[in-house]
């Protein structure tokens, strides 16, 4: 029986989709095989919480004692969205102590983060196509002249570190500019702008596995919003997903193959999932983001993808766990 640490919380507003995540991994952990204590982590305490109340964390070991029990743990599983579970932090505490973990490194996770820098790295990955973008570093009055003067109309503009489309907009017209930039600049010091793809929109997961890295069938997302923001991803109906997404034999064999070559060439570890568009005209794999650490909750990709691979999802956690456990 080993010891898990499920990790959950957080510093920013997607603490509440990490708690969600949680409770819907803990629910399929299989308890033959884990002990499972999940821990909170806020910007003023990291906790167990039983009947009994709040527990602290001691952040020397990260143990946890419990009517006079010291409980130390075997792995910890992150499912913490955002800071400090997505961006490396934890990871680089846990490399410190020892503690083996689910998802990516510190370094991968920290890069990661950063839309702009992911996307350099990524960019000469075969058939793999970036939208032309524009990283503003801070909030001027300048970035309109600068964005207008480099981008072309449509333009989604994001901030450049972060999740669950928090702070995102899709810009249609000059006028709508200011104010887009302004709801972005108030959730990050740094901003993306990117012209707009025209394309179909998917989102897949990889993972390591007993078999290596395998790729789950892609979740294709038709939303009934401009594009898939908070509510769109965490609001059953706003969205249709077809898992698997409608895709041709060549475009399936293309994407795994992509996703197989991003997982690789940034030293991915765990489960993640990259969302991608596949261009009306052309067919084009245009890559959009990566996320290190994605949602568990009832209405995410993973799940469902998991499902549609014939997987069982507990059987899925676990090889996440053993896998962790093996290095």
């Amino acid at each position: 029986m080993k010891t898990v640490a499920l990790i959950t919380g957080g510093f920013t507003g997607e603490s509440v989709v990490s708690l969600k995540s949680a409770a819907f991994v803990a629910s399929k952990l299989n308890p033959e095989k884990y002990t499972v204590y999940t821990i909170i982590i806020s910007p003023k305490q990291w906790y167990y919480e039983d009947e009994s109340g709040r527990h602290n964390i001691d952040k020397n070991d990260f143990s946890l004692t419990l009517s006079g029990k010291k409980i130390t743990f075997d792995v910890a599983f992150i499912i913490l969205h955002g800071s400090p579970g997505e961006d490396g932090r934890l990871q680089g505490y846990f490399d410190m102590i020892g503690l083996p973990y689910t998802s990516c490194n510190a370094l991968t996770s920290s890069l990661t983060m950063n839309k702009g820098y992911t996307k350099a790295i990524v960019s000469n990955v075969e058939q793999l196509h970036v939208a032309k973008s524009l990283q503003l570093f801070n909030d001027s009055p300048d970035n309109i002249q600068k964005v207008t003067g480099a981008l072309k109309l449509p333009y989604f503009i994001k901030p450049n570190n972060g999740g669950s489309s928090i702070g995102m907009s899709k810009v249609k017209t000059e006028d709508e500019l200011p104010e887009a930039l302004r709801k972005a600049f108030a959730e990050d010091e740094q901003v993306l702008v990117e012209e707009f793809i025209n394309g179909r929109e998917f989102s897949v997961g990889a993972y390591t596995g007993k078999n290596g890295i395998e790729v789950l069938p892609a979740t294709e997302v038709i939303s009934s919003k401009e594009f898939f923001d908070f509510e769109a991803k965490y609001t059953p109906g706003v969205t249709e997903e077809i898992t698997p997404g409608r895709m041709s034999a060549e475009e399936r064999s293309r994407v795994e193959r992509i996703i197989t070559d991003i997982y690789q060439v940034l030293n991915c570890r765990g489960m993640v999932r990259v969302d991608y568009f596949l261009e009306h005209e052309t067919g084009n794999f245009y890559f959009v983001e990566i996320n290190t650490i994605p949602g568990q909750t009832a209405t995410s990709f993973i799940p469902q993808q998991v499902k549609a691979a014939g997987k069982d999802i507990a059987d899925f956690y676990g090889e996440l766990i053993e896998q962790a456990l093996m290095k």
